[in-house]
């Protein structure tokens, strides 16, 4: 009795044949035959190094173009906008202390103490118009800015109306101008220390990610270059054949990247580094220095504005100048001055020094004029040893020495300033100049692998 046999018809089910279904291969099984022949793993090898290469490069620019735009951005906005804020502290700071000046000169006050209070106040403007131009609206920043320019026109109001009642010989004058000062110091002076410190912090952060060390990039160009070796082992054993043209190439392609990467990285990291050591951290110190002497000078004349009616301004210029050189216990300095005479670099050093002494003959002769008023009894002395309007009385006076101080604080600042630019400037575009350096080397890397291995593969053919 024949067997029936069994065929497939429109009702039977359809067999199924492991990994092949409709006749189609899945994707795994697809792979998983074409790595059983030579030909098929040499693919898959050169698809590897392809993707591994051209992701090193990609990540790599990437990562290196953002330290290039973090390096622009110390160059040309944080460090111009932290030195701005710098600027309209000290700008205001000034006003303050000029227009107490030509309030005790009165009607012989020179014409050069005017304009010079109208061209802090002028500073003062622009730098906030600008510095407000150039912060997102994100920014903390914006807030202060927005108070020191509602501010601003509130205090120059006061004190016109302290020098309109000043000339009319109106005792009032004196207490709108001791008014005018207080804002200053409770409103102005602590917005710009406010803004100061914001724009400090944005620039910190600059300077992070400006010298920050792309690890990813280096992690992934050491697996490129071991999966390029692992290759080349691997066909050695296979073929007996010493080196890949193509693949060696390769290699050499992504060791000169991550070299690249690394002396373009290295340099950049020291330019930076110089730049804070040299420029922007002994500002920072020179301007707090700076804000101290105009404190000083601004207590010293507000005493003189109150006639000792009180002994505030006595006790800010004892506290304003400890905090401005003051000493620890074993004689070091520990003021705001003997902090920027220790940060100051090379070409900045001598003239912090000669503020030094001219601060310390300034201190003397305030001194001098203390005792002229309160031992001696002599208010008029004491006032003509601070401050003198005609020239040749001037130069024997306690603000000659400050002046004097002021502009040897100013020298230094551009020295400083100046160390800072040079040492930074260019980073961002030798760092641009690596991330396209290296990009190109990876795609030249994933060509020559893959044009490497191509040649094994004719030989299949």
């Amino acid at each position: 009795m024949a067997t029936p046999v069994r065929t497939e018809g429109a009702g039977a089910p359809a067999r199924s044949d492991g990994p092949v279904a409709a006749g189609r291969p899945r994707p795994v099984a697809r792979l998983n035959r074409a790595t059983r022949t030579a030909p098929g793993r040499l693919r898959l090898a050169g698809a590897l190094l392809a993707v591994v290469t051209v992701a090193f490069g990609a990540l790599t620019a990437w990562q290196v173009d953002a330290r290039a735009r973090a390096a622009e951005r110390v160059v040309s906005y944080s460090q111009p906008l932290s030195q701005a804020a710098a600027d309209i502290h000290r700008s205001l700071a000034d006003a303050d202390t000029t227009a107490a000046t030509g309030f005790l000169l009165a009607g012989a006050e020179p014409k050069a103490v005017r304009e010079r209070y109208e061209q802090d106040l002028a500073t003062v403007s622009r730098l906030i118009a600008e510095a407000a131009a150039r912060t997102t609206a994100a920014s903390p920043a914006q807030g202060w800015l927005a108070t020191l320019n509602q501010q601003v026109p509130v205090y120059a109001g006061l004190v016109e109306t302290a020098r309109a009642d000043n000339r009319l010989g109106y005792p009032l004058g004196g207490a709108y101008l001791r008014y005018a000062s207080d804002q200053m110091r409770t409103v102005l002076l602590p917005a710009a220390a406010q803004l100061g410190a914001a724009e400090n912090q944005e620039l910190a952060d600059d300077y992070a990610a400006a010298r920050s060390v792309p690890w990813a990039a280096y992690g992934l160009g050491a697996l490129a270059l071991a999966v390029l070796v692992w290759v080349q082992v691997v066909l050695f054993r296979r073929t007996n054949r010493v080196f890949n043209v193509g693949l060696v190439a390769a290699t050499a392609a992504v060791l000169s990247a991550v070299l690249w990467l690394t002396v373009a990285g290295t340099t950049a990291d020291a330019a930076l580094q110089r730049s804070e050591q040299r420029g922007a951290a002994p500002l920072r110190a020179l301007n707090a220095a700076r804000i101290d002497v105009l404190t000083a000078r601004l207590a010293e004349n507000l005493h003189f504005v109150a006639r000792g009616s009180s002994t505030k301004y006595a006790e800010l210029w004892s506290g304003t100048t400890e905090h401005l050189s003051g000493t620890g216990s074993r004689g070091e300095p520990t003021g705001t001055l003997g902090e920027a005479r220790l940060l100051a670099p090379a070409e900045a050093g001598a003239a912090v020094a000669a503020a030094g002494e001219q601060y310390r003959h300034w201190r003397d002769q305030h001194t001098a004029a203390s005792k002229l008023e309160t031992v001696d009894g002599d208010y008029q002395a004491a006032l003509n040893a601070t401050v003198a309007a005609k020239p040749e009385d001037a130069a024997k006076t306690a603000d000659a020495s400050f002046s004097a101080t002021d502009r040897k604080l100013a020298e230094a600042a551009g020295a400083e300033l100046e160390q800072f630019r040079r040492a930074a400037e260019g980073t961002d575009g030798d760092l641009r100049t690596a991330a396209v350096a290296v990009a190109v080397l990876a795609l030249v890397a994933a060509a020559a692998a893959v044009r490497g291995l191509g040649r094994r593969l004719a030989e299949y053919r």
